[in-house]
């Protein structure tokens, strides 16, 4: 069986068919900006209150690496969190995202006034750059706190919550404290970092036949506020629809996974798509790639875990 995407990629121009109709260039750089519309949220909509008639408990598994294919990433941070939101909230949170972007002045709109743009990599400055050997998605940006602000509640609940509370709520071990100078001399400023929030920026990814992101680690994102500085730690995903992998034939997905992968790719733990499913994992040494969609379409989205730096100077 030859799928469509294989006569593109024999052309010559990576690029896929959205990108292609709006004129983005490849590998060239490009100056982005991203403004959300205004989205009204119904009432209990994502409510803790009101949940809607599919919904079920939330439940964790941290991933054992020590008793997967990768041992070597023992120590280090993954969870699984499932039926976070269910599935008509999915479908309800793909509409509102899709109805946040102001498509009439979107940069390289299509006639089909499609709310959906080609993934882009961040080349730093507010550019970005197309490189579809790379990764070769679909997006949607949205700045939303008060829908990531919704969905953490979710993960808070009852004893999931006091685990990722005992695990995320401060990061002592993430630094050791840093050298100031004061006066002559030079003083420790001890250094944590606090949980403040998840990060409003929203990534809507939308994956077809063919499309992948390769093999990559998140880099952290920090921002001054106030004189407050925030970074982040951890990657946030929310599966949107079901694989095969997941719930078997009824689904459509076919391929997709988060793949945590070896220092040479060759070893591989997977996380399959499940609508609601929630992946939370550390920035730091976690290698993974999104894999092939074989069939169907794939729908995550992507955010991350903002920390405040808290210094604590000892007194003299």
């Amino acid at each position: 069986m030859m799928f469509p995407f294989t006569s593109a990629t024999l052309s010559g121009d990576p690029r896929s068919h959205n990108a292609k109709d709006r004129g983005i260039p490849e590998r060239k750089t490009i100056q982005m900006t991203y403004a959300s519309r205004d989205v009204s949220l119904p009432p209990d909509f994502l409510s803790l209150d009101h949940p809607p008639p599919d919904a079920q408990p939330v439940t964790l598994s941290l991933i054992d690496w020590a008793s997967t294919a990768l041992p070597v990433n023992e120590g280090r941070f993954a969870a699984v969190l499932d039926s976070v939101i269910s599935p008509s909230e999915c479908a309800e949170l793909l509409r509102l995202a899709e109805s946040s972007v102001d498509v009439a002045n979107m940069q390289y709109a299509r006639a089909d006034q499609d709310p959906w743009l080609p993934a882009m990599v961040n080349a730093g400055g507010g550019y970005e750059v197309l490189d579809s050997k790379y990764r070769n998605s679909d997006r949607i940006i949205w700045d939303s706190q008060e829908v990531v602000d919704r969905i953490w509640a979710r993960c808070l609940q009852g004893r999931v919550g006091e685990v990722l509370r005992g695990r995320m709520g401060a990061l002592d071990d993430e630094t050791s404290g840093a050298w100031r100078r004061l006066g002559s001399g030079r003083q420790l400023v001890k250094q944590r970092w606090e949980f403040d929030r998840l990060n409003q920026r929203m990534r809507f990814l939308r994956y077809e036949p063919g499309q992948f992101f390769k093999p990559h680690s998140d880099s952290p994102y920090g921002e001054e506020v106030d004189g407050k500085k925030f970074k982040t730690f951890f990657t946030v995903h929310l599966y949107l629809n079901d694989s095969v992998a997941e719930v078997g034939e009824e689904a459509e997905l076919v391929g997709g996974a988060t793949s945590f992968l070896s220092s040479n790719n060759k070893t591989k733990v997977d996380v399959d798509p499940k609508a609601g499913r929630l992946l939370i994992f550390q920035q730091r040494g976690l290698k993974h790639a999104g894999d092939d969609v074989v069939k169907g379409t794939k729908y995550t989205m992507r955010t991350d875990v903002l920390y405040e730096l808290i210094e604590e100077t000892p007194e003299e």
